[in-house]
């Protein structure tokens, strides 16, 4: 089995000026990676993730799960060690998602969450699982997928490079087969586009160079709310020649032919927004006819009855008493709840006590604010630890600090 081409993709999204993702593209060997941090510290941490794929050879000899894990533990120390010398970098983290082709098979290393998928007869079938807050959520039964996909706090991950001095990844290995197109990418394109969207462009792409720019575009129609960053290559049976490799790390917004994402930067994401395409399904060629046959006899109808005297001010009485219990109610409701308080995480990984319920409306319209920010991070936290904190259980605000107290001082400085 070998590579008979590749294509990558990066972009800043609509709604970001800057560029936290790298992506590598040196067959055999491919990269994502999705950094996070304050100022410019989320592009250092991918950026220094990207070259140690390109730097470290050291496990080049390591069977190929143990060379890509070892290739993510040494990014993992060097974006650690820059956190603890450079002050503006504290802090600083990223993902990554690795695929080393090899002796007909493809090994993946991943940490955070983005993902590889791999594109087989038209159908995507994801590989990696999310180390993020919502998905220990699903995976626990506490939310479903479709609960996720609009949570709150779907973007706040669990893993990532650089927050400790060592880092566990997951790796596997996929048998692949002929014509396998496997995917890599952030999660700025899988919050933005569904799985079924993502098969058919690649499907009906003429080549991997325009299925990556495609799929950015698509993001991009979709509201482009993150940086976008797609990696594809596809493997074949027979040897291929390879072309020209390439290794990018964004200094910008990556390619310079595709659409300008930034025009309508200020516009909301429901207008930057293009509605999705809908199936349209083929009528029936024979039209039913419904009702009673023509033919059929209509038995003879019984005089309407007079309808019985309304006693109109009785049912206004019960009516207006009737909403007036549903308001009171419903009042009742939002008083409980505005008082309610969970324990969650904010986009930038912070633990945050925030009061409400874990609702969101849509439209920017949230039932729940933020009380209490904290210094903790939530990739500083067990998977147990965290499963704890995170349940979603509504309790005061005292007893939501009481909570975090624990943590918090073994965790902040």
């Amino acid at each position: 089995m070998r590579i008979a081409d590749s294509a990558g993709t990066t972009d800043a999204g609509r709604k970001r000026r800057r560029n936290e993702d790298s992506f590598v593209r040196e067959p055999p060997l491919f990269a994502v990676a999705d950094g996070m941090g304050g100022a410019q510290a989320g592009e250092v941490a991918s950026r220094l993730a990207a070259a140690a794929f390109r730097e470290f050879h050291e496990a080049d000899e390591l069977d190929p799960e143990e060379r890509v894990a070892a290739i993510i533990q040494e990014a993992n120390r060097r974006i650690y060690e820059r956190a603890r010398s450079d002050a503006q970098a504290s802090g600083m983290g990223t993902t990554i998602t690795a695929a080393l082709v090899s002796d007909g098979s493809v090994a993946i290393g991943h940490v955070g969450d983005s993902r590889a998928y791999r594109l087989r007869g038209g159908k995507l079938e994801q590989l990696t699982e999310d180390h993020s807050l919502v998905a220990d959520l699903v995976r626990s039964g506490r939310l479903t997928p479709e609960e996720a996909d609009a949570h709150p706090q779907r973007s706040v991950i669990t893993r990532a490079l650089g927050t400790d001095l060592q880092v566990d990844v997951d790796t596997f290995t996929v048998e692949p087969e002929a014509d396998d197109v496997f995917v890599l990418c952030s999660d700025g394109l899988t919050t933005m586009v569904d799985d079924e969207e993502i098969a058919r462009t690649v499907a009906n792409a003429d080549s991997l160079e325009q299925a990556t720019k495609a799929l950015v575009k698509a993001a991009n129609r979709a509201g482009g709310e993150d940086n976008i960053t797609v990696v594809l290559f596809r493997l074949e049976g027979e040897p291929a020649s390879i072309e020209d490799t390439a290794v990018a790390a964004p200094n910008g917004r990556g390619e310079t032919d595709l659409e300008d994402t930034l025009s309508g930067l200020e516009a909301p994401a429901a207008l930057a927004a293009s509605p999705t395409a809908v199936l349209e399904r083929e009528e029936d060629e024979e039209t039913q006819a419904w009702g009673r046959p023509l033919d059929e006899e209509e038995p003879q109808r019984r005089p309407a009855k007079p309808p019985k005297r309304r006693r109109w001010g009785r049912r206004i009485f019960w009516s207006v008493l009737g909403l007036a219990f549903v308001l009171a109610v419903i009042a009742a409701a939002f008083w409980a709840l505005s008082r309610a308080n969970f324990i969650g995480a904010d986009e930038d990984g912070n633990v945050v006590v925030y009061q409400g319920v874990p609702w969101e409306l849509g439209g920017g319209i949230d039932l729940f604010r933020a009380r209490y920010v904290s210094r903790l991070q939530a990739v500083q936290l067990a998977e147990t630890e965290r499963k704890s904190l995170f349940n979603h259980d509504l309790v005061s605000y005292d007893e939501a600090r009481a909570r975090l107290a624990p943590y918090e001082a073994e965790g902040v400085p």
